[in-house]
């Protein structure tokens, strides 16, 4: 029996629609997951064959002690991936040792860690200036050592999800990031960013055999209310030829900088005054609904074209139609213990929707956004109009409406 391994999943988004997609292609699907969580709501993941605890899914030994079981039970096991943070140079690598699909191991082991790609990038022009340094240090000190640019973004080089990701615009601001990092990271370094104002893009990338094939390019609208949420996209991106063929330039630029030859990724760039900048990369499709958000707007599952790359298969990446996609989140402005979601079914209802995805049950604490994980709710719309999907999305967004109980 043809087998996929994965190595762990979100509930609901790119991650789990992976796992989805391997079914439909006929193969066993196997999870190998450290969230106890995961196994005592198994009937609730019916896309999973086979699910298996793993205390620790970086420990690359227990995972092939697990794979070496799976193919005792006579399954070929064809590939292992994963779709989440971060474990995808891990499965690659397992992957490899297995003689199966050659993804770019390093290139795709530096993407996770933010520290590591900008060493990596260091001289590239697409890379913005930083510096990285310890927390051991003094916040006063850093602040004059390093701090030459203000505003400055402050990062913890592994998180993800915009949790720890810090605009700093005073020494007392940095004093506060700094206690913050240090509470959270003790024992890890700090990123130091320049702050690039402009619009912000997502481009999702598939590299197959040296060639770089930009998938999609999408817009972002980002509220910076407390954190740096992004609360909408939109696909495709208005830009005009030029800029286009200057992104392109870009993805290539950084790509051949990584060693990048095999697997796929996302990049978000800014346009700075015309010039692109590098904000993040991560060696994986982005998650939520933007594998649901290309489909509608091209046809193309990039989750599914992922696992034919990882299974040394060529990936079909020609678009299958031509539509405009957006999708809108849906955040709360207070905390507070949720006692129903209303307006799912006439935001469903409305022309243009696809998709209205609520993630959060009764009695479920909510709090305003302070990372990606804290958008409780979207809708996804398509049209051949780029302003009329937008248009149905916001207004679809305004029925779903949280009653929440006061903490």
């Amino acid at each position: 029996m043809q087998t996929i391994v994965f190595l762990g999943t979100n509930k609901s988004g790119s991650s789990r629609e992976a796992i989805e997609a391997a079914m439909k292609m006929g193969y066993f699907t196997v999870l190998l997951t450290d969230n106890l969580k995961r196994l005592k709501q198994r009937e609730e993941y019916p896309d999973v064959h086979l699910m298996i605890y793993v205390q620790d899914l970086t420990d690359k030994q227990l995972i092939n002690r697990q794979i070496a079981l799976i193919q005792k039970q006579g399954k070929e096991v064809r590939a292992v991936v994963s779709f989440v943070d971060p474990l995808v140079s891990t499965a690659a690598q397992v992957s490899m040792d297995l003689g199966l699909s050659s993804l770019s191991v390093e290139a795709l082991y530096n993407m996770e860690d933010k520290t590591r790609f900008r060493k990596v990038l260091k001289g590239n022009p697409y890379n913005p200036f930083y510096s990285i340094t310890s927390l051991e240090m003094d916040s006063n000190e850093i602040f004059n050592r390093y701090i030459k640019r203000s505003p400055t973004i402050v990062k913890s080089p592994i998180s993800n999800g915009s949790k720890d990701v810090l605009l700093v615009k005073t020494l007392q601001e940095f004093e506060k990031a700094h206690r913050y990092m240090k509470k959270r990271f003790p024992n890890t370094p700090i990123l130091l960013e320049e702050y690039l104002d402009g619009p912000q893009y997502l481009i999702e990338v598939v590299v197959h055999q040296g060639n770089v094939h930009i998938v999609a390019i999408i817009e972002q609208e980002i509220s910076k209310v407390h954190r740096f949420i992004i609360m909408g996209y939109h696909l495709p991106a208005a830009l005009p030829a030029p800029v286009c063929r200057e992104l392109r330039l870009a993805v290539q630029s950084i790509a051949d900088d990584l060693g990048f030859i095999n697997g796929t990724c996302h990049l978000e760039m800014r346009l700075v005054n015309g010039k692109w900048k590098l904000i993040e990369i991560n060696p994986r499709i982005s998650g939520g609904a933007v594998n649901r958000l290309i489909l509608e707007a091209t046809g193309i599952s990039l989750v599914k074209e992922t696992l034919k790359l990882n299974l040394g298969q060529e990936p079909d990446l020609t678009p299958k139609k031509n539509a405009s996609s957006f999708v809108q989140f849906i955040t709360v402005r207070s905390p507070g213990k949720l006692v129903k979601v209303t307006g799912k079914l006439r935001a469903k209802s409305m022309s243009g929707v696809n998709k209205v995805y609520v993630k959060p049950k009764k009695g479920t604490i909510l709090t305003p956004p302070l990372s990606m994980g804290h958008r409780y709710a979207y809708v996804l719309t398509s049209s051949e109009d780029p302003l009329e999907a937008k248009k149905i999305a916001k207004e679809a967004a305004k029925e779903i409406r949280f009653y929440l109980e006061p903490l």
